[in-house]
């Protein structure tokens, strides 16, 4: 018979048995439950994926509708505060095209000049003659030019750790497609604005134009729809140059100087956006005298022969210099510019700011 010890010893082995198999099949089991949850998630990652897909197409639309919203309306706000500044840089751009067409007596002698005899012959309120077509241009213009120039800064982009150079002209082009695509959309727009501003009262105190549409009719009937785009070449020079360099200027100036609690201060991205603005704007002056000239002659009897014979008689007048009749003005006038870059950054940072407490509400909820 066995002893005592060797019946305890049989025992104790059969328990650790069982108690080896109780722990396999509860490894067994939770395995299974891993499996099966595992599986039975997989519908909803693939749910999960499939609406962050549609977030972002969404989220998507949204930033390009968030940027055409508040580049127009820091623009739109940035000229109607300038409009008398815009006005007199126009009377004294146009100022040639004026006397020739029997508009003007004599020319202006400077800003002061200019701005004394609008007011005494039209008041107060002329200076914003204009006003209301250069908001309905100017509110898709900058919309178009905030909002496509991230389209066209992933076309032309490059890598964050390129050489400065490459990253400018990155920018610059980017900006320059951007200008130039928002001034074809926009063109007849700012065609009228450009005669609005310039349609004095002549000596028995009447105008040329009633209003916005009647501009539109009058050149329409003259000569066509071609008379609503006159000057769009130079306009389209002039607008890829001076967007290129405002943008391309300014983007890169802005994370060299705008650093630390410069980063959020107002005052220094005004200023900033100022310098851009008012360089850019001197850089490509005599395209925009060209193509202003171009536009006084729509509807007009007589006509320039592309924007090189317009070059030419603004030289032949009045040689260089008036290539920059009204540069000053001009210079004043980015002030608006000035307003709508770093308003723009205001109310882009803004945004962000929102969404940001908008994320951590969701988030202790």
């Amino acid at each position: 018979m066995p002893s005592l010890a060797a019946e305890e010893d049989r025992k104790k082995i059969e328990e650790q048995g069982s108690a080896s198999k109780l722990a396999s099949a509860a490894t067994r089991a939770d395995t299974a439950a891993a499996t099966m949850t595992s599986t039975s998630s997989l519908p909803k990652r693939r749910k999960k994926h499939e609406e962050d897909i549609g977030t972002d197409a969404a989220q998507g639309a949204s930033k390009f509708m968030g940027r055409a919203i508040m580049g127009g309306v820091a623009a739109g706000v940035s000229k109607i505060v300038a409009a008398p500044v815009e006005r007199v840089k126009l009377l004294l751009q146009s100022q040639d095209e004026l006397i020739s067409q029997g508009r003007l007596d004599r020319r202006y002698a400077g800003i002061g000049d200019c701005f004394r005899r609008v007011y005494a012959s039209e008041g107060v309120l002329s200076f914003w003659r204009g006003t209301s077509a250069n908001v309905i241009r100017i509110a898709p213009t900058h919309a178009l030019n905030f909002s496509t120039k991230p389209l066209y800064q992933k076309v032309f982009g490059v890598a964050h750790d390129a050489p400065f150079f490459h990253q400018l002209i990155s920018k610059v082009a980017s900006g320059g497609a951007a200008g130039a695509t928002s001034a074809v959309v926009v063109y007849p727009l700012d065609l009228a604005r450009t005669r609005l501003a310039n349609d004095t009262k002549n000596a028995s105190g009447a105008r040329q134009f009633s209003g916005l549409l009647d501009v539109f009719r009058q050149i329409y009937k003259v000569d066509g729809l071609p008379g609503w785009y006159r000057g769009i070449i130079p306009c389209i020079i002039g607008a890829a140059l001076y967007r290129g360099l405002e943008f391309g200027i300014y983007d890169a100036a802005k994370p060299i100087l705008l650093v630390g609690p410069l980063e959020s201060s107002f005052p220094a991205s005004f200023a900033l956006g100022y310098m851009c603005t008012v360089t850019a704007g001197l850089a490509v002056y005599p395209f925009d005298s060209a193509r202003r000239r171009m536009m006084m002659t729509s509807g007009q009897a007589k006509h320039y022969d592309g924007f090189i014979d317009a070059f030419r008689s603004i030289i032949r007048q009045g040689g260089l210099k008036s290539l920059y009749s009204g540069a000053g003005a001009n210079v004043l006038r980015g002030i608006a510019g000035a307003g709508a870059l770093s308003g723009y950054d205001v109310l882009s940072n803004a945004a962000i700011r929102a969404k940001e407490k908008l994320y951590d509400a969701k988030e202790e909820q």
